[in-house]
């Protein structure tokens, strides 16, 4: 038996400095991953306008939003085809390939023409990309979680998993960390004009960086044992899902535990990061740096809570991550708007604002292909309002009702073109809505954050809180997923519930959360679609499933 077959097979738990090569390069592997794979969700706002310039703002944002979730769409169809490649020829092999997939495609994002230069074939290229990063990603986190858990120890399979779970969080620290460290340097007009690109072919060096990394591991002992007695699968596509007993599990961690993980991940960072920049108008830079400083004080706590899944189970820890959540995040929101644009919070509260119209003059304004046109006087209200960031009320006025827009007790006629077209419409809209935005403005709503009335610990600390609850669903997530499914079907089972619930239900949140605003008008609004589902997988996991810390996996 040859020098490679010999480390490859040596027992679990011998040798420290073995396992901190496989936890350091497994983790480490997929920090750059992350990183690649989050700086799109970073720059969100700014790709907008790049590569969706040619629709309206409010369009635009939802459009560059659904790219971005094109990336976790695909992740299931990753999990797939890496997982049977997983079970079948090997961990890692597999998450080689991924990572390459990863690294290539996000340097072509930086390289890719705007709209303005090569027009719609500039976000089909975009949005082809982030499918290349999805379906690479669906690859990744099963590999590396399962060839983890097969090295760990009896005991301490969800201390080591939780630096895995470290990963996400720490690559999109250091997506933010490259940008803000670009953008001062640059300045905001010249990173906003061209410097966007810059964190993205920094992609490359991280590329040759993990795969020198992993090019250093061997397989996992779990795999080469099974594969040595002849227990390996050719089929584990029809043994994971093609079985009953074994796809009631799937479906199970599904809805009671990746869905409501995956939500409870996406409010606590991406959907934080949103809210600050689009809704609360703070400066990019300022909540970069608010975001990742929330983000170093919570990170540790994945390995915390790994660890205790070890001593009390992995189960109620993340049952009550989900039901924390639920039942915190809208305080926890409202008080991030009353911290960090106190002006935007106190005058929501003393002047709030009153669409009146008649219902069927309002639309949602939401157009694919860019075409349609929002020129109502209630459209063109909510617009208004939306772009501002000021949270409203639609009351229903009955048939043929004039639109009116109240600013606390201030009442202001609705657009009226009086007949205008063209050049005269456009000009006679812009004066309407300078007479809003003064009514707005005498009430104390606010264009833009002031950085200096911020209250930065304040902020920062419920940051942190939302970063903690994501800490609880996910430190303890990769062990008992792990421990849900036999060695000859593993990676191929976890992943896919993974990834649908973190592709699926966790990828379209931002999406799907300021679609709910766009078409309420109240900037918290979007929360219910986390809350619901977290309170969904609270209850599934809790009454269906069975904690597994003690289960075996070399089977």
């Amino acid at each position: 038996m040859g020098a490679d077959s010999q480390a490859a097979t040596a027992p679990t738990g011998q040798g420290k400095g073995r396992d901190a090569l496989v936890i350091g390069a497994s983790s480490l592997g997929t920090v750059f991953e992350w990183y690649d794979f989050y700086l799109y969700g970073s720059l969100a706002a700014i790709i907008t306008n790049h590569f969706f310039s040619g629709v309206n703002e409010t369009t635009g944002f939802i459009l560059a939003l659904l790219a971005f979730a094109a990336g976790f769409a695909i992740r299931p169809l990753g999990a797939v085809i890496f997982g049977r490649l997983g079970d079948i020829w090997g961990r890692k092999n597999t998450f080689l390939i991924t990572m390459l997939l990863m690294g290539l495609s996000t340097f072509v994002v930086g390289l890719l023409p705007s709209y303005a230069q090569i027009g719609v074939a500039a976000p089909i290229a975009l949005v082809v990309m982030r499918l290349v990063q999805g379906l690479a990603l669906g690859g990744e986190y099963g590999g590396a979680a399962t060839y983890v858990a097969e090295h760990a120890p009896e005991g301490k399979r969800g201390f080591y998993t939780s630096w895995i779970q470290t990963t996400a969080t720490v690559g999109l620290f250091l997506s933010l960390a490259v940008i803000l460290v670009t953008r001062t340097q640059l300045g905001e007009e010249q990173f906003k004009a061209w410097g966007w690109r810059i964190p993205f072919l920094v992609s490359m060096l991280l590329l040759g960086v993990s795969l020198w990394i992993r090019l250093k591991l061997h397989e996992s002992p779990t795999f080469q044992k099974m594969i040595s007695e002849g227990k390996g699968t050719k089929k584990p596509l029809a043994e994971a899902f093609g079985n009953w007993k074994n796809l009631k599990v799937v479906l199970l961690s599904l809805v009671g535990l990746t869905m409501g993980q995956a939500v409870v991940w996406y409010t606590g960072q991406f959907y934080a990061l949103f809210f600050l920049e689009k809704t609360l108008k703070l400066d990019g830079a300022l909540s970069n740096t608010l975001v990742a400083v929330a983000l170093l004080i919570g990170t540790p706590f994945f390995v915390i809570f790994g660890w205790l899944s070890d001593k009390i189970g992995r189960k109620p820890i993340i049952i009550l991550g989900c039901l924390l959540a639920a039942a915190t995040y809208f305080p926890i929101f409202k008080g991030i708007t009353t911290y960090a644009n106190p002006a935007l919070a106190h005058a929501e509260a003393s002047s709030p604002v009153v669409v009146s119209a008649d219902p069927a003059t309002c639309a949602f304004q939401f157009d694919l292909i860019g075409k349609a046109k929002f020129n109502t006087p209630c459209d063109v209200a909510k617009a208004y309002l939306a772009k501002a960031g000021v949270s409203y009320s639609v009351h229903a006025g009955s048939a043929g009702s004039p639109t009116s827009v109240q600013v606390g007790a201030v009442n202001l006629d609705g657009f009226d073109p009086k007949g205008a077209t063209g050049k005269a419409f456009a000009a006679a809209r812009k004066g309407w809505e300078g007479e809003l935005g003064d009514q707005l403005k005498a009430a104390g709503y606010p264009a833009k954050a002031d950085a200096a009335l911020v209250n930065k610990p304040a902020v920062i600390g419920l940051l942190a809180l939302l970063v903690i609850y994501v800490t609880m669903v996910y430190g303890p997530i990769a062990a008992m997923l792990v421990e849900l499914f036999p060695t000859r079907i593993r990676y191929t089972a976890m992943s896919l519930p993974y990834h649908i619930g973190n592709g699926w239900f966790g990828g379209f949140l931002p999406t799907t959360a300021f679609a709910i605003v766009a078409a309420t008008g109240n900037i918290y609004s979007g929360l219910w679609y986390p809350v619901i589902i977290a309170g969904v997988t609270a209850v599934i996991g809790g009454l269906f499933l069975k904690d597994t810390r003690h289960n075996p996996i070399e089977d």
